[in-house]
């Protein structure tokens, strides 16, 4: 344990600045890529930062809240970190795939951990084709947009639209319209996680879209295809207290 690489990021903020100076003097810095474990300083918007940044190099991440929102953080307390991160419980992530066609005829990749949102870019609402598995679903969606999220963004941005929360490992995802007109009745699905979703901007010109993956943003666009990547995952860590498992299982009881 005594021997454990450690890589401290933080966010801009003054308060994780500070942190992130407190704790280099107490252990030696490492870079993500030469570190065992990387050390997130911040909120949940930082967290989602490091994923995109670092989860390629597949180390695990453990955070500590020092940001406004913290459902994927650890309370921080700068003392016995190592034994923190020893006794850990892990939640491993899977990311969704976006693919996003525009109207300029380019694709546009990346993946997210939260969810993949279309939004009406006007005033104009949004008129949307949605396909499972190359089956046509709903023919027209009319909406403010609609999102596809995963279990640990389920209570982020879809819980916020009126979307299910999901357990962790339930192997599911939250299909979830935004501010729906029509179908006035339709309020979203519950999908496999293997199931491939297609959305089809219709009538681009007069109504146009964008596609966010997390925070990356993609304008005018025509199609969006989402799937589960299985092939990338990221590891949490969590005090065994405070596991995001029992965190989800608080929100849904919470009035």
């Amino acid at each position: 344990m005594s021997t454990l690489r450690l890589a401290l990021l933080a966010s801009p903020a003054d308060e994780a600045q500070a942190a992130l100076m407190a704790l280099s003097g107490l252990h030696p810095q490492h870079a993500p890529q030469d570190a065992d474990v990387i050390v997130a300083l911040g909120g949940d918007g930082f967290m989602l930062q490091t994923l995109h940044r670092h989860g390629a190099l597949g180390k695990p991440v453990y955070g500590m809240k020092l940001g406004t929102v913290g459902f994927l953080m650890n309370q921080h307390r700068p003392e016995d970190l190592r034994e923190r991160i020893a006794s850990a419980e892990p939640a491993v992530l899977h990311p969704l795939e976006m693919l996003a066609q525009t109207e300029s005829g380019t694709t546009v990749g990346s993946l997210a951990y939260n969810e993949v949102s279309l939004l009406r870019q006007t005033r104009q609402a949004a008129h949307v084709a949605i396909e499972l598995n190359g089956d046509v679903r709903l023919d027209e969606l009319i909406c403010d947009g609609v999102m596809l999220a995963t279990p640990a963004g389920s209570t982020a941005y879809n819980f916020s639209a009126n979307g299910p929360i999901l357990p962790l490992g339930a192997n599911v995802m939250a299909l979830t319209p935004i501010a729906p007109f029509r179908p006035r009745r339709w309020r979203g699905a519950v999908l496999k996680s293997g199931t491939e979703v297609r959305f089809r901007v219709l009538d681009p010109h007069k109504r146009p879209v964008s596609a966010t993956a997390d925070s990356h943003e993609v304008r005018d666009v025509i199609e969006v295809l989402v799937r589960e990547q299985r092939e990338r995952s990221v590891t949490l860590l969590f005090d065994p207290e405070h596991n995001l498992e029992e965190r989800i299982m608080i929100e849904q009881f919470t009035v």
